[in-house]
């Protein structure tokens, strides 16, 4: 059998989207399987060990974020052996499309996901959504969603404008109400800035027995990219797939961002905004001996110059840091 190396050459992530399709085809007919679902998405399975993991991934993602211009779950493939499903959409679907639901209902019917010892679906933003809406196809997975919607049925979330073209959708048929698809699930875990308004309300809404949601503040709106800078992604999808992602496990991880320098301008960015230079003194203070970035290197400047004015020791810090 081909190794699958031999078919991830260097022009991968340079490859059109009609190319790239062709090479997954290819990698999925010597290790798993290669389906075509419609003309804007496509699944790939490659096969290996027992714990099965379902991505739902965007052509535009993966050529982003993807060194190798592979679906981002294969490195779980490379790193753990897992088996590998990828649910690939050519730009934000949310993956309502009736091929795709009749691929979930022939991998249901035809006992797919029974084979494995455990199922764990992923997804982000819009692959987020699918992740949850689409698990249900698995009863006792376990589902990984950053900053997922819930729908975009504009009759239960006419407050999110970001996404009016695609109110066009259906979203009240087969698997469409994303927290009522999780009902299924073993248990879920939404990841969400609760700064980001919109992305707060959507995480509301799955607020389920089997759901645990889990605050980033100050992460922003792109969590996958920083969660991925971070080296948190694979840590994260392990412990979710061995049940020991707990408020503990959770917020040992999240201390990695304290040498991540655009959480740390977030956070700057709101203490300078709130008026509270006691602590962006703190804060620039103990970011410069680290990172010698320049927008902290200028501000402790300026805070140590300022005359005649009590600088603020907030005692209550903590929650600018939780």
């Amino acid at each position: 059998m081909q190794d699958i190396s031999d078919l991830i050459d260097d022009d991968l992530p340079e490859l059109s989207y009609k190319d790239w399709r062709g090479r997954m085809r290819a990698i999925g007919d010597v290790h798993g399987f290669y389906e075509d679902l419609g003309p804007a998405h496509h699944g790939l399975f490659v096969e290996d060990g027992d714990t099965l993991l379902v991505t739902f991934e965007s052509f535009a993602g993966i050529q982003t974020l993807s060194n190798d211009g592979m679906p981002l779950g294969y490195q779980m493939v490379q790193s753990e052996g897992w088996s590998h499903l990828a649910v690939v959409s050519k730009s934000d679907t949310w993956f309502r499309a009736p091929e795709v639901y009749g691929f979930f209902d022939q991998l249901s019917d035809d006992g797919f996901f029974d084979e494995f010892d455990k199922v764990v679906f992923y997804g982000a933003g819009p692959c987020g959504y699918a992740a949850a809406a689409f698990s249900v196809s698995a009863p006792g997975a376990r589902v990984l969603a950053l900053q997922p919607q819930a729908t975009l049925d504009p009759r239960v979330s006419e407050w999110d404008e970001r996404f009016t073209e695609q109110r066009r959708m259906s979203f009240t048929d087969r698997y469409g109400f994303a927290p009522d698809m999780l009902d299924a699930a073993q248990q879920a875990y939404v990841l969400y800035d609760p700064r980001e308004h919109l992305d707060a309300v959507h995480s509301a809404l799955f607020n389920r027995s089997n759901v645990k949601r889990f605050r980033m503040p100050f992460m922003g709106a792109a969590l996958q990219s920083d969660i991925i800078d971070l080296d948190l992604l694979e840590p994260l999808l392990i412990a979710v797939a061995t049940d020991t992602l707990t408020d503990l496990s959770f917020a040992k991880m999240l201390r990695a961002r304290r040498d991540h320098v655009p959480y740390l301008m977030k956070l700057l960015a709101k203490l300078d905004a709130d008026g509270r230079e006691g602590l962006a003194l703190m804060l620039c203070e103990n970011v410069v001996p680290r990172h010698p970035v320049r927008r902290f290197r200028r501000r402790l400047r300026t805070l140590r110059l300022t005359d005649g004015e009590e600088t603020e020791t907030d005692t209550q810090s903590a929650t600018y840091a939780d």
